[in-house]
């Protein structure tokens, strides 16, 4: 992980010198790449079974994730598309819907609605016109609704959150197990490297439910510190958002903040039981190292965006 986070660093420091228009030029091969690596995930020869999906592409002892690299494929091409004049509303609609519909081949349902996301804030603030922007978001609810009631997994992830005490040592069990963490740890936390449910409790300790293992080391204080940094974030990107110079670097800065802001808050939403369980990583902490070196690659690109910021000028008379 710390070989991922030293890529992740040195391709934010490369990436934060180049010219953000950079990534305009390149925006439609590169999404053109990203899809074919998603679709090269449903090749059983070169892809990787696990957990009950094919989500990963397999180079010897290395494991590459092609839907974490198609979170910024999209937002970068959603936002060159938003500065062509006159454009046409599919154009937003069919890229996003291939990409999801090819993530849930997997089947990745929690990085689906991460992407939908993207694409929908991203669409919104482009301009698109009002009554396909609500026709899309109603097609997506539905779609989501389907997706969820005609899979007895999913089916069952929702129900568990519906009935809490249902059943306690059945489908409930990791959702129990993380609560139990997050209570264990108090006020204080037991301390650093003192965790006793990421020891065969708790479900992806290292990923997903990585929240709550911090919870139960750093306790309430630890956890509301972190949660604090996120939000930090949050507002600093915002602000480059805000900020920034023409049509493109808005909509893909803010495609960039949709995707980590939205990724924080519903691990965090998942892990205190706000939501039902998603098998969504916590960004900067979650082990994976495809997932961390491009969300760090794009932090670089908000890096540059923030270098040509509009700044407001003040009338000093």
């Amino acid at each position: 992980q710390l070989s991922w986070a030293g890529i992740g660093i040195v391709a934010m420091i490369i990436i934060s010198n180049i010219n953000y228009n950079f990534w305009k030029k390149i925006a439609t091969p590169f999404f053109g790449i990203a899809i074919l690596l998603l679709i090269a995930v449903l090749v059983p020869a070169i892809s990787l079974h696990a957990l009950g999906a094919r989500r990963w592409i397999s180079f010897g002892s290395i494991n590459f994730q092609p839907s974490e690299v198609v979170k910024l494929a999209l937002a970068l091409y959603l936002a060159k598309v938003a500065e062509v004049k006159d454009k046409r509303p599919i154009a937003f609609f069919l890229p996003l819907a291939l990409v999801c519909g090819l993530i849930m081949l997997q089947p990745d349902l929690g990085t689906t609605l991460v992407v939908g996301f993207i694409g929908i804030v991203q669409i919104y603030v482009a301009g698109v016109p009002i009554a396909y922007f609500l026709g899309s978001l109603v097609a997506g609810i539905v779609g989501v609704a389907i997706l969820i009631i005609t899979s007895p997994y999913r089916r069952d992830r929702l129900m568990t959150f519906l009935q809490v005490g249902a059943d306690p040592l059945g489908k409930e069990y990791h959702i129990r197990q993380i609560l139990l963490a997050i209570g264990s740890g108090g006020l204080f936390g037991l301390g650093i490297g003192q965790s006793k449910q990421k020891y065969l409790f708790l479900p992806e300790a290292s990923t997903d439910s990585i929240f709550a293992a911090i919870a139960e080391e750093l306790g309430f204080i630890g956890s509301f510190a972190l949660i604090l940094l996120f939000v930090f974030f949050i507002y600093k990107a915002f602000k480059i958002v805000k900020n920034a110079p023409d049509q493109f670097s808005k909509i893909l800065s803010l495609g960039i903040t949709a995707w980590i802001g939205g990724q924080i808050v519903l691990n965090i939403s998942a892990m205190t039981a706000l939501t039902p369980l998603t098998g969504i990583p916590l960004p900067f902490f979650s082990y994976g190292g495809t997932s961390l070196s491009m969300i760090l690659a794009s932090c670089g690109i908000l890096l540059n965006i923030s270098r040509y910021q509009k700044t407001e000028v003040k009338n000093l008379k």
